[in-house]
């Protein structure tokens, strides 16, 4: 895919396409949504770096999907917003290019990147231009602790993660009925794997949880044979297999994992992406189910996640409705949200009305979306998805749940 940045419109959604599914009337008039579309003088240009290309592309072009059918839906309530597209290619360089270059051709806000080391890149180009730089996407805790002024993380941080993941163990083991004494720990060595790392090393003592990690192995995301580091985990002989992981890595793991007949209780994860995507469901098929992810999710008792979902499901039907497209969606609607209120393209005065975020109405579990002196948003919480009937399912909080946890997992020979 080429490096070229290129101004596009998202793909069209109809109004009756949208509402058709949702029962617009009713949905919007419970939701509180405008149903006209109020005509903007000038859109606000967004320019949105994903990693379209190289080893993160399909959840790069997960996101672009959130990024592209948020400008049909936030028309519906009266923003009017462009989508500026740039491919970072999975690569820090390349996004710092291409930030430069979107700020060059008149982009009013960044947004992006998915990958840590590249946000952090995007970050410091915002910064030195004077830019608001929304992140979809990335839990580095660096990210907002520079001091900057210009970027607003609406993502928790690692430590974030890890605490909101780790916190949901106890509860997974006492609706199930079954504690493991002992886990092996599996993880990719990027920015972002190593800051997980970090995290639940130090969270595991303080929220004393009943097992010990016996074995950690780090592996880089890029791999195409995990096989040693597997069979490292089986022979560590744990309990319990958790893993902070990509896609790909991920579905390399768990095929490796059934060839070497490497069957613990379950397979989760404190906080990060692979498991519950649409490809590992695909790639995967039985041996897809019951991994446990505990990440921040969709509320289910936010009436813009069924509008948000209802109208995804019907413009890509074969994609997956998970965070990416939650947390992009919810960054165009950051943006747009700043603009309504500013009045105004002026970088301070955007920058000016995203400190004074305050938005209610959203789709991801958590409060209001509002950002402190850092640029990060701390009302995000998380919920444990598990792999069921080939889609994830929330199975904890208890609120929140649409299922009840299966914890042992099944063998890998009596799946059906």
């Amino acid at each position: 895919m080429s490096k070229k940045s290129e101004i596009l419109s998202a793909k069209p959604i109809s109004r009756r396409l949208f509402t058709g599914g949702i029962a617009a009337g009713a949905a919007l008039a419970a939701t509180g949504l405008p149903t006209r579309r109020a005509r903007a003088a000038a859109p606000l240009k967004i320019g949105v770096l994903l990693p379209r290309s190289g080893h993160l592309a399909l959840i790069g072009q997960q996101c672009q999907r959130g990024a592209d059918i948020a400008v049909p839906l936030l028309a519906d309530m009266g923003h009017s917003v462009t989508l500026m597209n740039a491919d970072i290619e999975s690569s820090p360089d390349v996004a710092r290019t291409q930030a430069e270059k979107l700020i060059r051709e008149g982009a009013h806000v960044l947004m992006g990147a998915f990958q840590s080391d590249a946000t952090a890149a995007i970050a410091q180009v915002a910064e030195q231009k004077g830019i608001p730089f929304i992140v979809n996407i990335a839990a580095d805790p660096a990210i907002t602790e520079q001091g900057y002024k210009f970027t607003f993380r609406n993502f928790p941080t690692s430590p974030m993660l890890g605490m909101g993941g780790m916190s949901l163990f106890k509860d997974i083991f006492a609706a199930t009925g079954t504690t493991p004494k002992t886990a092996v720990l599996m993880h990719v060595n990027d920015s972002f794997g190593m800051s997980m790392l970090k995290g639940i090393q130090a969270l595991t003592p303080k929220l004393n949880l009943p097992f010990k990690i016996v074995e950690t192995i780090a592996y880089d995301p890029k791999a195409r044979d995990l096989s040693i580091e597997v069979a490292k985990a089986k022979a560590a002989g744990a309990d319990m297999h958790m893993v902070v992981s990509r896609l790909n890595d991920a579905i390399l793991m768990v095929r490796e994992m059934v060839k070497q007949q490497y069957e613990p209780m379950g397979i989760i994860s404190p906080g990060s992406p692979g498991m519950y995507e649409k490809q590992f469901f695909k790639a995967l098929g039985k041996y897809s189910e019951y991994c446990i992810t505990n990440v921040p999710w969709f509320d289910p008792k936010q009436e813009m996640t069924s509008v948000l979902g209802a109208a995804f499901e019907k413009a890509y039907p074969d994609q997956s409705y998970e965070l990416n497209i939650g947390f992009t969606f919810e960054a165009v609607l950051i943006a747009a949200d700043a603009y309504k209120r500013a009045g105004s393209t002026d970088s301070k005065a955007l920058a000016e009305a995203l400190r004074a975020s305050n938005i209610a109405k959203r789709v991801m579990i958590g409060g209001p979306i509002q950002f402190d002196e850092k640029g990060q948003n701390k009302n995000l919480k998380s919920a444990a998805v598990q792999n069921r009937g080939g889609k994830p399912v929330v199975v904890m909080p208890k609120e929140s749940a649409e299922m009840a946890p299966v914890f042992p997992m099944p063998g890998w020979k009596a799946r059906s």
